[in-house]
């Protein structure tokens, strides 16, 4: 089919031996495929040496995907990171702006993981740099040592908040999700909404309040074998629609009748 709605992905810059590439896991390219059944294309993370406008003309839906990076602290005045952070300047500079102007145009958006963290911090919500250290928190990281379908396997349960997006597509008030995080939301950005909660009163889900088409982020992976999963089945289905949908309008609103 030639008419799928397109969802544009922005990649992680890293440094591969000694040259600079655009990378992004294919887990997320394949959910975005075949979850939402859309037209994936990849996004470099170039920040304003192209023109953020243009890229959202091109895109009817963005996915935020997860990282090994973290989101700079100096995004939302968190203190200073270890030496050996990962960070990547040039993707948060990229998604940021992205995200709040995706949301502005009634774009939808999923945020995964990072992309979870990058939609708190573009809505001026804060993070918990290490939730392990933190008093009253669980140990949100994976064993890095086990098989990865032990490492992305359910880890702990969340609670549906009632009357959110996650309650009305799922039908839940509770299920299991993966846990491959160490950092996570300390205040909710302005305009968000929780919609799941880890036993610790960790924010593990948000949509945007008055985003016109699905604005929502999940802290856990949802691309991990989607397929077999049936919450991440209906996540990525009902993003695929909304982009649709926005497809669709747009093509209306650009070419009235």
């Amino acid at each position: 089919m030639t008419d799928k709605p397109v969802v544009g992905i922005p990649a992680d810059r890293r440094m591969l031996g000694v040259h600079p590439f655009h990378c992004i896991g294919e887990k997320y390219i394949t959910a975005v495929v075949d979850g939402a059944d859309a037209y994936a294309i990849l996004i470099p993370s170039l920040g304003d040496r192209q023109s953020l406008a243009q890229t959202l003309s091109l895109v009817d839906g963005l996915l935020f995907t997860g990282s090994p990076s973290m989101v700079h602290p100096k995004h939302y005045q968190g203190p200073t990171l270890d030496e050996d952070t990962c960070l990547d300047p040039h993707r948060d500079d990229t998604t940021l702006p992205l995200i709040r102007q995706a949301i502005a145009l009634g774009m939808p958006v999923f945020g995964i993981c990072r992309g979870f963290q990058e939609m708190n911090v573009a809505f001026g919500g804060t993070l918990l740099q290490k939730i392990h250290e933190t008093p009253g928190k669980l140990d949100h990281r994976e064993d890095k040592d086990a098989d990865l379908d032990v490492q992305y396997g359910p880890a702990h349960p969340v609670s549906v908040v009632a009357g959110g997006l996650i309650a009305r597509l799922t039908g839940l008030s509770e299920f299991q999700v993966n846990s491959i995080h160490q950092q996570g939301v300390d205040r909710l950005g302005t305009g968000l909404m929780a919609e799941a909660i880890a036993p610790d009163g960790l924010v593990e889900a948000f949509s945007v309040a008055d985003a016109k088409h699905f604005a929502l982020a999940t802290q856990w992976h949802p691309e991990w074998k989607h397929q077999a999963n049936p919450v991440s089945v209906k996540l990525f289905a009902a993003f695929g629609e909304a982009c649709r949908t926005f497809k669709r309008e747009r093509g209306l609103t650009m070419n009235p009748e």
